[in-house]
């Protein structure tokens, strides 16, 4: 599927727009440094990366906390999304499936407005192709399968530009590190992380922030959950 814009960028509100505008420029190098070998056979995914707006919180997205009991990137906060099936619309459709399959959104309500380029998961070995949307009739949402998400949430963008909730974290070896966000009880690292880094400065919503706050992955996020059980939570939301 041609990736870039699918709409007009003056139809969506003007402050999706840069980031609309800016979909049909960039490739993956923008947002990851990861490719699959040329003899590995990797599995087609989408996510949904569901843009909304709401009054006094303005401009947000939709996440969701994936189970810790999945097999793979459990208890992680994620993008809606999963493999592509037969049936499916291309990565559009995937998207839009997987959405309603986990978060209950009514997929009437959104419109895609640009595909990005495929990004490659070496973890899962997945190909995964973010759509970008306008939710322009919000639905509720709910996690729908307790067994595949905890939670899901809508999170403000002005949230997650917010320098005190932006850091780094790498694992123990220093074989990797990324961007994190700690916000709304959720701690958000990885591919959602690095994703969402990237299109906030693309979208003009990144504000300065402290790029050499390094923390340990596996600390920090054992410190978040033990701030969130403090809190009367669960430690998973």
């Amino acid at each position: 599927m041609t990736t870039g814009p699918l709409v007009d960028p003056e139809t969506v509100p003007e402050w999706l727009r840069p980031l609309v505008k800016v979909a049909g420029e960039v490739d993956s190098r923008t947002f990851t440094r990861f490719s699959p070998p040329e003899d590995l056979l990797t599995r087609a995914a989408a996510v949904l990366i569901l843009f909304g707006e709401r009054p006094g919180i303005g401009p947000d997205v939709l996440l969701q906390l994936r189970a810790d009991t999945l097999g793979s990137h459990a208890g992680q906060v994620a993008f809606p999304g999963g493999g592509a099936e037969d049936g499916d619309d291309g990565p559009v459709g995937t998207a839009l499936r997987e959405a309603e399959e986990e978060t209950g959104v009514d997929p009437s309500g959104i419109l895609p407005v640009a595909v990005l380029p495929e990004l490659f998961v070496p973890v899962s070995k997945f190909a995964v192709t973010p759509v970008l949307a306008h939710w322009h009739t919000a639905s509720p949402v709910r996690a729908v399968d307790p067994a595949e998400t905890a939670a899901v949430a809508r999170v403000a963008l002005a949230d997650l530009a917010d320098p005190a909730n932006r850091f780094t974290v790498r694992r123990g070896d220093a074989s990797w590190k990324g961007p994190a966000f700690a916000v709304d009880g959720l701690f958000v690292w990885g591919f959602t992380a690095g994703l969402l880094s990237v299109l906030l400065s693309l979208g003009g919503w990144e504000r300065e922030w402290d790029t050499g706050d390094v923390r340990d992955l596996d600390v920090a996020w054992a410190e978040h959950r033990a701030a969130n059980v403090a809190r009367g939570g669960t430690g998973e939301e």
